[in-house]
C-alpha cells in the first residue's frame, strides 16, 4: 500500500490517491531483458494483450489481498481461502513481511507463524492461485514499510542500487524466493505470479527511478528460482518499473476519508486508465494489481464500520465495473481480508485492528460487501467473451448509447470474436443521488434495437452501474441482450440454467436467440409476471420486473430473475476434479441457493455432499445434475429432499447454534502488580544498554551529546525505557525534551521517583517537545536519575523511495536541563523488549513483545506464576501515574461444529482519560488501545490465539499518564457472530508457556 498521511480524522493512505486524476511524468525507461507473450521461461502462465492464460486457457484473474502474517492462525488460512474461492475468485495477493523473517542481520526464519508453507499449502486445497509479493519493500501499513529494523542504522539509501542496500536484502530475497520458487505452478504449487518491489513510483529529489535497482532486484529473483512471470505495481498508471514481465498499476480512486463515507468527488471514477496502459505496455493484459477494497483508518479516526460504507456495494458496483469497462483481466482488490496489527506490526498511522471495510471483516464474518462482489466475480468467470474485449469509446462516454448526458456509457467489445458486446452504464457525476431514466441504443447481431424494446425505460438510482450484455453465449443459449445484470449461467441436464438480477422493482429486458421458431415462454417459479414478444430472426424478448424470484422456462432455457437481494444468497460451488489441482476445476458447476456462506460441494456417486455455514435456518434450492444428486448431505448430514414445481431440489435446514456461556471478566479474579520499578530508589539499571554512541548514520542528525535513538541499540518495537543519570547542581528547575515516537505515541518522565508529567498523545504528532518542571530546587551534588517511558508506535513506511523516511528515530532528538547553572548527564541507559534484536520468545515473533517490565518478565505468558500478587482488576487501576499489570484466567469449552469469533471490548472512560493499555491473550499481544484518542474498542482475538477448549491467559498492561492515576471503565469479551460451520478443525498457535528468563534484568523474588 502507500504513504499514509495522518490528522485526527481524515486520513490519505495512499500516495497514489493524491495523483489518481493525472498522469505522472516519467523519464524514459532502460529497456531490460524480459520475459515477453513470446519469450517464456515456462509454458504454464503465458499472456498476451488480452489476458493471462494458465496451461494454453485464458482466465480472469479475480484477486484479493490477504496478508498471512495478520492472521498468526495457520490453520485458519484455508477458512479465508474457502471464503474467498466461494465468492467466485480465483486468485489471492500476498505481502512478505522481510521485517518479521529478518529481524537480527543474517537470521532468517521461517518458523512458526511465518512459515509460508501452510499458506501455500491452504491456497491449494481451495483453489486458490496465488500472487506473491516479497518486497522487498512492501508498504502496507506495516512498520517500516516492511523494512527490518536493523534498517535504520544500516548506512546509505535504501530502495536504490547503493551497494548497502542491496547487500542488505540479499539474503533474504534469495531465502523467501526460494519457499516462492518451490510453490509456483510449474513446480506443483499455487502461485502464478510474482512481483518485484512495491509501488516504485515516488523519489526524493534529486533522486529518480532506479534502473539499475530494479535490473538487480529481478535478476535476485530469478537467481532464487523465479520462473513464472514478474510484475510490479505502479502506484499510478506511470510507467514505473516497464523492465518487469507484466506492468501494471493501482488505484485508490474514492480516497481514505471513512468519516465522510457517503461523500464521492463528481468525477472520482477514473476513465483515463485505459489509454494510460495503452501509452504503457499495450502488448500485455490491463493489470491492476491492487484497487481499493477498503480504506485505512488511522488514530482518532471514524472506525472501520464507515471504512466498508465508503467503499461499501455501492462503491464496488460503480467503481468495480469501471473498471471491467476498460477490459481489466487481472484485478486484485486491496484488502479483501486485512486481519490484525497484533504485536508492533502496524506503521505509525493505524491501530490494532487492520479490517480496512474489506469484504470479509477482522473476525472473518461477511459483510454485504462480501455477497455484491460474488455476484460481479461469478458474472466474469462465465463471460469467455471478455477475455479478449476492448473499449471503443473512453473519453466519450458521456451520452452515449442512451442520449441522456447524465450517464456515461462504454461500450467494451470482443475484438476476437466480434461477437459479444458489454455496455457498461454509470452515473456522469459519481456524486449524484439521482434517479436517471434511460434507453439503450446498441447494435445487435440481429440489428440495431431500443432497449426496452417492449415499452418503458430503464433505470439507474443513485450511485449504481450496470452491465448490459449483447449477443451473449450461455450455453447452447445465445443471449441476444439482456438489461437485467447476469449473475451466472450454467449447463445441467441439457437445460441451459441463466440467473439475472437487478434491484428490486426494475423493469428489465431479456431477449434469446432461438434460431427456430420460439417457444412460449411460461412463468414456472414464484409469483413474478412476463410479457414476451418475437422480435426479428426468431428472437424471443420477455420483460419483466426484478422482484423475488421468478424462473421462466422457455424451451431449454431456465431463466431465474432474481432482485438483489435473492441473487446474494446463490452459491456457484465445482466439485473437485482429479490430479493436484483437483479444487480449482471451474467445470460441472452446482448451483445452490441458501445459506450465510457455502464453502464447497463434491459428489460421490450419486450423492451430493455440501458444505457451508449458516446463521439462521435455511431453505436450499439445489440445481445439480439429477445423476449426480438423489441424496443430498449438508455438513455431513441428510436432507430431506423435495423438488420445486419446475424440478429443483428443495430442502429446509434449521440452523443449529448451541448456547455457549462467555466468561465474565468483570467476576473473574485478577491480580495485579506495579510494572514500574524503574522509578524505585533500589532499581538498577546496570544490566541496560548503555546508550554512548557518539554517531549515527541515521539521517536525522541528533542534537544530544550521545545517540539516543533506540534502534542504534536494536529495539524495534513496543514501549522503551530511557534513564538518565546526572548530578545536581542545585540551579536546575525543570527538563525539556524533544521525543519521537510516531503518531499517536506518548511518554512520561519520572525525576527519581516523582512523576514530572505526560505527553499524552494525539493522533497527530509524531514527535512533541515538553517541559517538565522539578517540583523544588535539588540539593548541589545530589545524583538523581530521570526516567522516560515512551510509547513506540512502529516506523514509517517509506513510500516515497530514497527518502529513508522509515529511518526516522524512535527516542529522544533533544534535550536539555532549564535553570542558569544546568548539569550534564552522565550515563543514558535505554532498554526494550528483552533481548533486542536476541528477541526471547521465538514463538511470538520479534515484534510481540515491548519493554514493559512486565514483558520483559514475562508476565504475559500462561503459568506465569502470580499467585503472590495482590488482588486487583483493571477496572480497579490505580490512583497514581505508573503503570500496573493485570492478569487472570478463564476457561473455554466452545463445541466444535460452530464458528464463533470472540472479541475483546473496552468502553471510552471520560474520568482520568489518559491511558494506554495493551491486551494478552495467552502470551499473544492482540490490542493496543489508547482510550483517549481511539477510535478502536473492540479487538478480535481469533481461535487458535484464544483456546476454544481450556484454559486462557489473559493479561493487561495499564500505563496512567495522569497523575491522578485511570482505570478502564470496562472490559468484557463478547461474541461477534454464531455461525453453525464447516470450518475446518482449527489448531493452537502454540501457546507457549512462561520459564524464568535470565536476562530479564529482574528475577522475580526482587519484584
Amino acid at each position: 500500500m502507500k504513504l499514509l498521511l495522518s490528522k485526527a480524522l481524515t486520513l490519505l493512505c495512499a500516495a497514489s490517491a493524491i495523483a489518481k486524476s493525472r498522469r505522472s511524468a516519467s523519464s524514459t525507461p532502460l529497456i531490460l531483458l524480459r520475459q515477453t507473450p513470446s519469450i517464456s521461461l515456462q509454458d504454464i502462465v503465458t499472456w498476451d494483450e488480452y489476458s493471462l492464460k494458465i496451461n494454453g486457457k485464458r482466465l480472469m484473474i479475480f484477486s484479493g489481498e490477504v496478508h498471512p502474517y495478520r492472521n498468526p492462525v495457520q490453520s485458519l488460512h484455508l477458512d479465508i481461502f474457502q471464503k474467498i474461492k466461494s465468492m467466485g475468485f480465483n486468485a489471492v495477493s500476498f505481502y512478505v513481511f522481510w521485517g518479521i523473517h529478518e529481524p537480527k542481520r543474517g537470521e532468517i526464519s521461517f518458523e512458526g507463524f511465518r512459515d509460508l508453507q501452510p499458506f501455500f499449502d491452504a491456497a491449494m486445497k481451495a483453489g486458490v492461485y496465488l500472487i506473491a509479493r516479497p518486497g522487498p519493500y512492501i508498504n502496507a501499513e506495516t512498520t517500516g514499510g516492511g523494512f527490518p529494523g536493523w534498517g535504520t542504522y544500516t548506512p546509505g539509501l535504501w530502495r536504490t542500487s547503493n551497494t548497502t542496500y542491496l547487500e542488505a536484502y540479499e539474503g533474504y530475497i534469495k531465502a523467501v524466493g526460494s519457499k516462492i520458487a518451490a510453490n509456483q505452478i510449474t513446480r506443483g504449487g499455487p502461485v502464478i505470479l510474482v512481483q518485484a518491489e512495491n509501488e516504485y513510483s515516488g523519489f526524493q529529489a534529486p533522486y529518480t527511478e532506479d534502473f539499475e535497482y530494479e535490473k538487480r532486484l529481478l535478476q535476485s529473483l530469478r537467481d532464487a528460482g523465479i520462473t513464472v512471470p514478474i510484475t510490479t505495481n505502479d502506484a499510478w498508471p506511470g510507467g514505473h518499473y516497464t523492465s518487469v514481465d507484466i506492468y501494471g498499476y493501482d488505484s485508490y480512486p474514492n480516497g481514505f476519508d471513512c468519516a465522510n463515507p457517503y461523500n464521492w468527488k463528481a468525477d472520482a471514477v477514473p476513465e483515463w486508465f485505459w489509454g494510460a496502459h495503452q501509452d504503457w505496455n499495450p502488448e500485455d493484459l490491463n493489470a491492476v494489481y491492487e484497487f481499493q477494497g477498503g480504506a485505512c483508518d488511522g488514530w482518532g479516526g471514524s472506525g472501520y464500520a464507515t471504512c466498508a460504507i465508503l467503499t461499501g456495494p455501492e462503491f464496488e458496483r460503480v467503481f468495480y465495473k469501471n473498471e471491467f469497462a476498460m477490459s481489466t483481466t487481472l484485478f486484485n482488490i486491496y484488502m479483501i481480508f486485512g486481519g490484525t496489527n497484533w504485536g508492533g506490526i502496524a506503521y505509525p498511522s493505524v491501530y490494532t485492528s487492520y479490517d480496512y471495510g474489506s469484504a470479509i471483516a477482522e473476525d472473518r464474518t461477511l459483510r454485504e460487501k462480501y455477497y455484491e462482489l460474488k455476484l460481479q466475480a461469478n458474472f466474469l468467470a462465465v463471460s469467455s467473451a471478455y477475455l479478449t474485449t476492448r473499449p471503443q469509446n473512453i473519453y466519450n462516454t458521456q451520452g452515449s448509447f442512451t442520449r441522456n448526458p447524465a450517464l456515461k456509457t462504454t461500450q467494451v467489445l470482443d475484438v476476437v470474436g466480434n461477437k459479444t458486446g458489454f455496455y457498461v452504464v454509470r452515473q456522469t457525476d459519481a456524486s449524484t443521488t439521482a434517479l436517471q431514466t434511460y434507453t439503450l441504443n446498441v447494435p445487435t447481431s440481429i440489428g440495431p434495437l431500443t432497449m426496452p424494446t417492449l415499452g418503458g425505460a430503464l433505470t439507474l438510482n443513485g450511485k449504481d452501474s450496470k452491465i448490459h450484455v449483447v449477443d451473449y453465449a450461455a450455453g447452447s443459449t445465445t443471449v441476444l441482450y439482456s438489461t437485467a445484470e447476469i449473475f451466472t449461467w450454467a449447463t445441467i441436464d441439457g437445460k441451459d440454467i441463466i440467473l439475472v438480477y437487478g434491484n428490486a422493482g426494475e423493469l428489465h429486458e431479456t431477449a434469446f436467440k432461438i434460431g427456430t421458431t420460439p417457444p412460449t415462454a411460461k412463468v414456472v417459479g414464484g409469483s413474478g409476471a412476463i410479457k414476451q414478444k418475437v422480435l426479428a430472426s426468431n428472437s424471443l424478448v420477455l420483460q419483466f420486473f426484478t422482484s423475488g424470484q421468478t424462473v421462466v422456462q422457455a424451451g431449454n432455457i431456465m431463466l431465474y430473475i432474481l432482485d438483489r437481494a435473492n441473487a446474494y444468497q446463490f452459491w456457484v460451488l465445482h466439485p473437485p476434479s482429479s490430479g493436484s489441482y483437483a479444487h480449482f476445476n471451474t467445470e460441472n458447476p452446482i448451483i445452490v441457493k441458501g445459506g450465510y456462506l457455502l464453502r464447497s460441494v463434491s459428489i460421490a456417486g450419486s450423492a451430493l455432499a455440501i458444505q457451508g455455514d449458516l446463521n439462521n435456518s435455511t431453505t436450499f434450492e439445489i440445481i445439480a445434475p439429477a445423476a449426480a444428486s438423489k441424496s443430498v448431505t449438508f455438513n455431513g448430514s441428510p436432507l430431506s429432499l423435495t423438488k420445486s414445481t419446475y424440478g429443483t431440489l428443495v430442502a429446509k435446514r434449521n440452523v443449529n447454534l448451541p448456547s455457549v456461556t462467555i466468561p465474565n471478566l468483570s467476576t473473574l479474579t485478577w491480580k495485579t502488580a506495579d510494572s514500574l520499578p524503574e522509578v524505585r530508589a533500589s532499581y538498577s539499571d546496570a544490566q541496560w544498554t548503555l546508550a554512548s554512541r557518539n554517531t549515527t548514520v541515521n539521517p536525522n542528525t541528533p542534537r544530544t551529546p550521545v545517540v539516543l535513538y533506540a534502534g542504534d541499540y536494536g529495539y524495534h518495537t513496543g514501549n522503551i525505557f530511557w534513564r538518565g543519570h546526572f548530578k545536581a547542581t542545585g540551579t536546575e528547575t525543570g527538563f525539556t525534551l524533544d521525543v519521537w515516537g510516531g503518531s499517536a505515541f506518548g511518554y512520561s518522565v519520572w525525576l527519581d521517583s516523582m512523576f514530572l508529567g505526560s505527553w499524552v498523545g494525539d493522533a497527530v504528532h509524531s514527535n512533541y517537545e515538553g517541559t517538565f518542571s522539578f517540583p523544588a530546587l535539588l540539593r548541589p551534588g545530589s545524583a538523581h536519575v530521570l526516567t522516560i517511558l515512551q510509547d513506540h508506535m512502529g516506523y514509517e513506511g517509506d513510500w516515497t523511495a530514497a527518502s529513508e523516511s522509515f529511518k526516522n528515530p524512535r527516542g529522544i532528538v533533544s534535550y536539555s536541563f532549564t535553570g542558569t547553572n544546568v548539569p550534564t548527564v552522565s550515563i543514558w541507559k535505554v532498554t526494550g523488549n528483552l533481548g533486542g534484536e536476541n528477541y526471547v520468545d521465538r514463538t511470538r515473533g520479534p515484534l510481540n513483545e515491548g519493554g514493559l517490565f512486565a514483558e520483559r518478565q514475562g508476565w504475559h505468558l500462561p503459568e506465569f506464576d502470580d499467585s503472590k500478587w495482590a488482588t486487583g482488576k483493571p477496572t480497579d487501576g490505580m490512583s497514581s501515574a505508573g503503570v500496573s499489570f493485570y492478569r487472570t484466567t478463564f476457561n473455554l469449552n466452545i463445541p466444535t461444529g460452530v464458528d464463533y469469533p470472540l472479541a475483546l471490548v473496552v468502553s471510552n472512560s471520560t474520568t482520568n482519560p489518559y491511558y494506554r493499555s495493551q491486551f494478552y491473550v495467552n502470551g499473544y499481544q492482540f490490542g493496543k488501545y489508547v482510550n483517549h484518542i481511539g477510535p478502536q474498542t473492540v479487538f478480535p482475538v481469533p481461535q487458535g490465539i484464544l483456546n476454544y477448549h481450556g484454559r486462557n491467559t489473559l493479561a493487561v498492561s495499564l500505563w496512567a499518564a495522569g497523575s491522578a492515576g485511570a482505570k478502564m471503565k470496562s472490559l468484557t469479551l463478547q461474541l461477534t457472530a454464531k455461525l453453525e460451520s464447516s470450518i475446518a478443525a482449527i489448531v493452537n498457535q502454540p501457546l507457549s508457556a512462561w520459564t524464568p528468563r535470565p536476562r530479564a534484568y529482574y528475577s522475580r523474588s526482587q519484584v
